[in-house]
């Protein structure tokens, strides 16, 4: 049974929304994102998702509130690992690059050229939220490795691709370079014991 000849809780209705509106961000890009279309998406009307999100833009910013939860918990979990000496901070890196690449940098760009000014409350939460989690350190060494990787991962995933080929490197320089400064920086904070 479709979606549309089924009745779902709101918060059902609402989660599914929010999958239409993330298939359509990573298929046509943040301009596709409007309640029209992620409506006809679920085969629900306009008004049911104007009930659940007022507008366009708070539908687009409760995507990016879920996005964000979801990036930063993927983040926490390898940063962890790669404290418990099972991951790499590459991994870490290509978590965040993979993150911004796959709607998330087009999304929050998109929100704040469109007027939205509160647009990014939603992603600068969720990392806040990761650093305290993380124990971001006294000193602030580690949210400024974060606002680099963060900051470096979403001007890859602008022109990222343009930049590299302008330059004549390849399209992996920018995370290469991200992850040797945080690797630098990690053995910074832990000197290995001599």
């Amino acid at each position: 049974m479709s979606l549309a000849k089924r009745r779902l809780s709101p918060e059902a209705s609402r989660t599914a929304a929010l999958e239409a509106a993330r298939d359509l961000l990573l298929e046509a890009g943040p301009q596709a994102v409007t309640l029209k279309a992620v409506a006809s998406r679920m085969g629900r009307t306009h008004a049911n998702l104007l009930h659940h999100f007022g507008s366009a833009s708070g539908l687009q910013k409760a995507l990016a509130e879920r996005m964000a939860e979801q990036i930063t918990e993927e983040i926490r979990a390898a940063v962890l690992k790669a404290r418990a000496g099972e991951g790499s901070p590459r991994d870490v890196v290509d978590m965040t690059f993979d993150a911004f690449e796959k709607g998330g940098g087009a999304l929050a760009t998109w929100m704040m050229l469109s007027g939205n000014d509160d647009a990014l409350d939603p992603i600068l939460q969720a990392i806040h939220r990761l650093m305290d989690g993380l124990g971001g350190g006294d000193d602030g060494t580690m949210r400024r490795d974060t606002l680099n990787l963060v900051l470096i991962a979403l001007g890859d995933a602008l022109l990222g691709e343009q930049m590299a080929g302008a330059l004549n490197l390849p399209r992996e320089a920018a995370r290469d370079i991200a992850a040797a400064q945080l690797a630098d920086a990690i053995a910074r904070r832990h000197p290995p014991a001599d």
